[in-house]
């Protein structure tokens, strides 16, 4: 019985492997806007974090979205993910 790889992938906040199902993905799509990819096959270049706030918040501290994406972020965007990221 063979068992099936699981992807894993880095979460831009905390930086720990978790496994693909577990992270929301981020994607910067082909018309240069950034969104909240709730269905993960969206396209565009995409980013994965953690539910959790503190990762959110930490990624955008770091710069960490302008590093995955390589563009500059509008505060606004940010401000709208960070409220769909909340509970």
């Amino acid at each position: 019985m063979n068992t099936r790889k699981i992807p894993m992938r880095m979460c831009l906040g905390c930086q720990q492997m978790k496994p693909k199902k577990e992270l929301l993905r981020i994607v910067r799509t082909p018309e240069g806007t950034v969104e909240l990819d709730s269905t993960g096959k969206r396209n565009g270049r995409g980013a994965y974090i953690c539910s959790d706030l503190t990762c959110f918040r930490t990624a955008v501290r770091e710069h960490r979205f302008r590093k995955a994406f390589e563009v500059d972020i509008d505060p606004k965007v940010l401000a709208d993910l960070e409220g769909k990221i909340s509970p």
